[in-house]
């Protein structure tokens, strides 16, 4: 067995490309390998920003022998077939087996050596290396068939054991030979194989391992910030794209103006990390440090006092144009910021973003002037609605887009609002993802609700809803924001009806603003009524618009997108839940619920508080004995009352009485000990159940049907349900369809699997 070492050299690779890079190399790798019979004990893969490489280990010297046998034709069968069964195997007649009337091929594939192999399966992994971005370059590039990388590729390192193998693709040869650092290193680097490579780059001042760049980067800046009593603030995917950009990386700690402080840390923390790629700092406080950390790909002979130096002069000019822009900004009240917003299209079927703005004020007032959001001031959550997306158009959200929202905070905080409303138009885009803090806030809770219920309804109403993995405009991830929003702070929301209230203004905004604009066509229109167009009325214009038939096609598509709404929204919280450890058919079992009158269950805290009661039931023997029993009904009565959905009545050929009840006075007949106890049983149990569901007791409903379990059991272990008298017969039946009917007042239990 030996080892095999492959080095991929070329200009620098993108920090962002770099671990998937990697990844994918041992992967291909491995493949290429595979198709061949050959598989190593292992493969190590390194990458840095001037190299890729893989270290495959125990390799053998050549693959084995192999022979494999292949059933062809009969003997009888046409010449065509044979012929293609010839090509198939390459092997002439005279060499097939004849078994029983049929040919059978045998074909010995003698070894080959894993030099050979490695020569093909190399070039085989470059070229179909799947960089998500690569070019060509060179004199071969005018062909679209010429090699492509990521960036021009100088070299490759190929070793068996201490041999060369002999790979050529466009012109590079493989050989032993590759370079260091690019400036603490001079010349090549010879090397003898797989087990001094990385020994021999160290001493060329390149680390290949890109885990061992972050720990060192790690390490080192967590030691330079507590040299000057500072810690580093976290940043793993900062650490990542430092190691990605240096092959002998040092940190090095450099300070700035404090007076820069008096931008908000936000600005600050991300002109660091996004413009500049340096580690943000805290004082012992846990206040913003005037201070960084850059990593140089260098060990200077001045201790990096240069390099420092020039970062510094670097994030000066940084820093003052974000204070620049911070004095600039708080110079235009956010009410006057607002007004811009007319110049920027939300969508163009939707609108501008200040008649999304209007919109979501309208909504956020409703929810509090329902009782939905308690606690909460209706003009405060109106003010903060209109003001939350100002900031879209100041200088400072321009440069830092990340900052919408924060930055509105911060002004309006400036221009002396009241908190709430300054927290609210910080806090109104959260929950933006799973680990994100959901506002608890009244008035932010009514302006983040509202925008994202706009959102939503908005763009199911013109049809432009997910599809299959698509999402351009997020609306999954403002569905499971909406659900955080209630379920976190147990706010009651009747979608169906939140769904009519956002639509109003959509359709209102198309019908009587949009249109009222094409005074040619409207005139038209108008006309029709015997309307003079220059005195019409409002409501007058309504009438005629929604005359036309391109707004009768629109109202039409608006008014049927509560359908996909709410079925979007189940599906979400299916989702949700199934992420959460609820199983799934307990949450079909719950959504069942109602449909087949139309009254599904759509409040989604008691949504949630049903389906946690049933996961709890369920896994309880009473639940799964209680399950059994329903089953065992429910397939009885499908199978001898097909049509039946609520009860037996007028399906049976002895009808039930008036109440559609069985009770023990009622019947013709004597009932037997096990029949009287279910109907004691159900007696007893469905009042306390419908009880218990409508306080929103679901454990106390549970726990009430659990009460039917040995009386279910008992029933079917001494009744027979299909009795020769057709009155037990109907009677029966109808106790079993009571049991469904009872079990289904809490949870669709045929959803439930086992």
């Amino acid at each position: 067995m030996t080892d095999f070492l492959l080095e991929l050299r070329c200009e620098e690779i993108p920090a962002r490309m770099q671990a998937k890079a990697s990844e994918d190399l041992a992967r291909l790798f491995t493949e290429e390998l595979a198709k061949a019979g050959l598989k190593p004990q292992g493969v190590d893969s390194f990458v840095t920003p001037r190299r890729l490489a893989l270290i495959a280990r125990g390799l053998p010297q050549e693959t084995a022998a192999v022979s494999e046998e292949f059933k062809g034709p009969r003997t009888s069968a046409p010449a065509q077939a044979l012929d293609g069964f010839l090509r198939k195997t390459g092997l002439t007649q005279d060499q097939l087996e004849d078994r029983d009337g049929v040919w059978f091929a045998v074909v010995n594939r003698p070894g080959r050596a894993t030099a050979d192999v490695l020569g093909e399966a190399v070039p085989a992994v470059i070229r179909a290396f799947p960089w998500p971005k690569s070019m060509r370059w060179g004199t071969a590039s005018q062909t679209t068939e010429s090699l492509r990388w990521v960036r021009p590729l100088q070299g490759i390192v190929a070793l068996l054991g201490g041999n060369v193998v002999a790979i050529e693709i466009d012109g590079i040869v493989a050989g032993r030979e590759t370079v260091g650092h690019r400036f603490h290193s001079t010349g090549t680097v010879s090397i003898d194989g797989a087990d001094d490579y990385a020994a021999k780059l160290r001493a060329a001042h390149v680390i290949v391992s890109h885990q061992e760049r972050q720990d060192i980067i790690e390490a080192k800046a967590a030691q330079a910030a507590a040299a000057h009593g500072y810690s580093v603030i976290e940043d793993k995917g900062l650490v990542a794209e430092n190691a990605g950009l240096t092959e002998w990386p040092v940190p090095l700690l450099g300070d700035f103006d404090p007076a820069f402080l008096e931008v908000p840390p936000e600005v600050i923390q991300l002109t660091l990390r996004i413009n500049q790629k340096y580690f943000v700092l805290r004082d012992a406080a846990g206040n913003l440090a005037p201070a960084f950390i850059c990593t140089a790909n260098i060990e200077a002979k001045d201790g990096g006092a240069a390099i420092i130096a020039g970062n510094r002069k670097v994030l000066a000019a940084r820093l003052s144009d974000a204070r620049f822009f911070w004095e600039q900004d708080r110079k235009t009240p956010l009410a006057d910021q607002a007004k811009k917003l007319t110049r920027i299209t939300f969508h163009e079927k939707l609108g501008t973003v200040a008649e999304k703005v209007e919109r979501v004020a309208k909504l956020a007032r409703w929810l509090v002037e329902e009782g939905i959001i308690p606690g909460a001031d209706a003009d405060m959550a109106e003010q903060a609605a209109r003001l939350a997306k100002a900031d879209l158009v100041t200088e400072m959200v321009g440069e830092f887009p990340e900052l919408q929202g924060v930055m509105g905070g911060y002004y309006a905080r400036a221009e002396g609002l009241p908190d709430v409303v300054a927290d609210a138009i910080r806090d109104h885009y959260k929950p933006v993802g799973q680990g994100d803090d959901v506002p608890t806030a009244p008035v932010t809770i009514a302006v983040s609700l509202a925008d994202k219920l706009d959102t939503l309804v908005g763009f199911f109403g013109i049809e432009q809803g997910p599809t299959g993995s698509k999402d351009p405009f997020a609306l999954r991830r403002a569905a499971l924001s909406i659900l955080r929003l209630l379920e976190t702070n147990g706010l009651r929301l009747n979608l169906k009806k939140i769904h009519a209230v956002a639509l109003s203004d959509h359709v209102y905004r198309h019908v009587f603003l949009n249109t009222k604009a094409l005074a040619d066509v409207d005139a038209q229109a108008l006309a029709k009524f015997g309307l003079d167009p220059a005195k019409v009325t409002e409501v007058e214009w309504q009438a005629a618009n929604l005359a036309r038939p391109e707004i009768k096609s629109f109202v039409g598509a608006f008014a049927a997108s509560d359908v996909p709404f709410l079925d979007f929204f189940a599906d979400r919280l299916k989702v949700q839940q199934k992420e959460a450890g609820v199983r799934h058919d307990l949450i079909d079992a719950v959504f069942a619920l109602g449909q087949e009158t139309g009254k599904a269950e759509d409040d989604l805290v008691r949504l949630l508080a049903r389906v946690k009661a049933l996961q709890s039931f369920i896994s309880t023997d009473d639940g799964a004995n209680l399950l059994a029993g329903y089953k065992r009904a429910a397939n009885i009565l499908k199978k001898e009352v097909p049509n039946a959905i609520t009860s037996v009545e007028g399906v049976l050929e002895h009808p039930l009485p008036a109440s559609a009840g069985v009770t023990v006075e009622g019947l013709s007949y004597t009932p037997v000990k096990a029949e009287a106890d279910l109907i004691a049983a159900l007696d007893a149990a469905e009042p306390q159940a419908a009880q218990a569901v409508a306080a929103e007791a679901f454990e106390s409903a549970m726990a009430a049907l659990a009460t039917l379990r040995a009386p279910i059991d008992a029933f079917f272990d001494a009744v027979t349900v299909n009795d020769a008298d057709p009155a037990k017969r109907t009677t029966r039946l109808a106790l079993l369809a009571r049991v469904r009917d009872a079990v289904h007042k809490v949870a669709d239990f045929s959803k439930i699997t086992g």
